[in-house]
């Protein structure tokens, strides 16, 4: 396959760094294309882009620490919040269903809040130490009964909602203790579809990860508030959450595509591996996912028996069982103890992972 256009475009972002893509030439084949397709984007709307680095969210669980993505994207929070609702229950020694009944409770209360609170930071109050907190936590697991479903319209304060995996990840650590842990999206499958003659690349459609109005679903069935509304200049909320996990033990870099079920994919993913699961376990493991509206338990084909399944109606659960799979989780684990590096690559598609022991890494460089 050769794609001339899209070779020429990284040879300018190369040689030009910023100015070889936001100004220049490759900035003005973008305008005038999108423009000449009925667009509105403007050389202004390129060249006033800048990156933004901010702190990332730092959390607890179990012994491990856990380093993951802060706003516009929701992945930190919600995982956070998963994580600190559950450690209040000793959910390591309960059996599956309840185990499963528990977590689908705390991502619904997880995905409610995603809906309410997140969207821009530089546009809009986001209350992340309160959301991140254990004592917010504890409020949220009282309200959680162990043996029946809570409909996800008794949760106050988002809109009524009547009733794709084309991001792409990668995991990595090097032999100097550097992590990189790596989401990029075009959200829906080949983005918005379209491709500026010239360029050889698709535009995304990131625009669908905006709120267009309080209540009203995207494309994966997430409803939002004000905080997440289309303005000028703003960020929409996403859902990638790459995230770093450090142990006694080892140290693991994890991320997955996978629209509003990467936060979910990732929190189990991590469960997993502080149980000690290997980094194939936790790529070939059967995934479910909660997110407030639909008020449905989704779950991967055979992610529950029949018998699982059947007791999670009892308790209330609509199960939304899929016929395919989700995800392309990606996994890099460093044994501290032996040096050893396992990766792991989703067999739900063709992985490209592999894993070295060759020279040891810095444990020092990686907790510094």
């Amino acid at each position: 396959m050769r794609n001339p256009d899209y070779a020429r475009t990284l040879e300018r972002l190369a040689s030009e760094g910023f100015d070889g893509f936001y100004r220049g030439d490759t900035a003005r084949t973008l305008v005038d294309g999108v423009r000449a397709a009925g667009g509105i984007w403007s050389l202004d709307d390129l060249s006033g882009y800048s990156i933004i680095e901010r702190e990332p969210i730092r959390i607890s669980h179990r012994g491990y620490r856990i380093v993951t993505a802060p706003p516009p994207s929701s992945g930190g929070v919600a995982l956070a919040q998963v994580l600190q609702i559950i450690a209040g229950f000793d959910y390591a020694v309960l059996p599956r269903v309840e185990r499963v009944h528990l977590l689908a409770e705390a991502m619904r209360r997880a995905y409610r809040d995603r809906a309410i609170y997140l969207g821009d930071p530089e546009f809009v109050p986001v209350p992340v130490a309160m959301l991140t907190s254990a004592d917010y936590a504890a409020g949220l697991r009282a309200g959680i009964h162990p043996r029946r479903a809570t409909p996800s319209e008794l949760l106050p304060g988002v809109g009524a909602f009547d009733g794709s995996e084309d991001t792409t990840h990668f995991s990595i650590i090097d032999t100097r203790g550097n992590l990189v842990s790596a989401t990029q999206t075009l959200n829906l499958p080949y983005g918005n579809g379209f491709v500026v003659e010239g360029t050889g690349f698709l535009l995304n459609n990131e625009m669908d990860d905006f709120s267009v109005k309080p209540g009203v679903p995207n494309a994966f069935g997430l409803v939002g508030e004000d905080a997440n509304a289309i303005e000028p200049g703003k960020r929409p909320l996403s859902s990638m959450t790459p995230s770093f996990l450090m142990g006694a033990d080892r140290v693991a870099v994890i991320g997955t595509p996978g629209g509003s079920r990467i936060i979910t994919m990732v929190a189990l993913g991590l469960l997993e591996l502080m149980q000690g699961a290997s980094a194939d376990e936790v790529v070939a493991m059967p995934r479910f996912h909660h997110q407030h509206l639909p008020d449905q338990l989704s779950a991967e084909p055979d992610a529950f028996s029949p018998e699982e399944a059947g007791r999670l109606r009892e308790m209330g659960h609509e199960i939304d069982a899929r016929e395919r799979g989700w995800g392309n989780m990606q996994l890099v684990i460093w044994n501290l103890a032996n040096g050893e590096v396992q990766a792991g690559s989703d067999p739900r598609w063709e992985g490209v992972g592999s894993g070295s022991t060759g020279e040891r890494v810095d444990a020092e460089a990686v907790f510094r």
